[in-house]
């Protein structure tokens, strides 16, 4: 289980991220939405370790994160993708997921991730002659390489049109029903993320304004009047 207990990160007094306390369960599939700079993508930077919180505690499986650097934490078992794409163009995409193995951990997951993400018949080409929505998906694959026991995915919809969101879609539910990772999305779709996840945290001005399943939230006043809009458009 992941455990975030009162995570705050300042920038020169300015709270990027304030008290945020969440946990994340093993086989549990989490949102996490709000307004451009609600403080989503520092979160992950933070639990990932490319950030370092000024306030509280974050723990895996009860033990402490707070300690290690972001190679530690992906050695445990913290992976991510990110919302700008960063894979290595000029290797393969063979290439790309191996340098994510830990001495084989991940071995299995991705033997069989590997053709339902639709990778197969590109693992030979480099990786920067894929289309983006193939880039997004060896993203993932290349997370799941460490056998993650959190992932932690940064708007891997992003860009794609609705056929492929909605083949993204079943992907992830496969990894969930192949895996007992603690999973959190990012993004923006809100029909990918409503159809896609168990619960949902909504955070606003780095702090968490409402937590529940996709119909409370779609209900919750605050979260429409910070993020929603009033719109009958918003979980189509």
């Amino acid at each position: 289980m992941l455990e975030l207990n009162g995570i705050t990160k300042t920038f020169g007094g300015i709270h990027a991220v304030e008290d945020v306390t969440m946990s994340v369960a093993p086989g549990e599939v989490r949102g996490l939405i709000g307004p451009n700079g609600a403080g989503k993508t520092t979160l992950v930077n933070l639990i990932s370790g490319l950030l370092t919180h000024s306030a509280g505690s974050l723990l895996l499986d009860s033990e402490p994160l707070d300690h290690l650097r972001a190679h530690e934490r992906a050695a445990r078992g913290v992976a991510r993708t990110f919302q700008n794409l960063r894979v290595f163009p000029s290797l393969s995409v063979a290439q790309n997921i191996d340098v994510a193995r830990y001495s084989g951990r991940g071995a299995e997951i991705v033997e069989a991730a590997i053709p339902e993400f639709g990778l197969s018949d590109k693992l030979n080409q480099n990786a920067g002659s894929l289309a983006y929505g193939q880039l997004r998906r060896l993203e993932i694959v290349r997370a799941l390489a460490l056998n993650p026991r959190v992932l932690m995915l940064d708007e891997p919809a992003a860009g794609m049109n609705e056929q492929e969101t909605e083949a993204l879609g079943r992907s992830l539910t496969w990894v969930r029903t192949h895996s007992d990772s603690a999973i959190l999305v990012i993004d923006h779709d809100l029909k990918f993320i409503m159809s896609l996840c168990d619960k949902i945290t909504v955070l606003n001005m780095g702090a968490i304004i409402a937590e529940g399943a996709p119909e409370e939230i779609t209900k919750n006043q605050e979260v429409i009047d910070a993020y929603l809009g009033e719109t009958d458009e918003r979980a189509a």
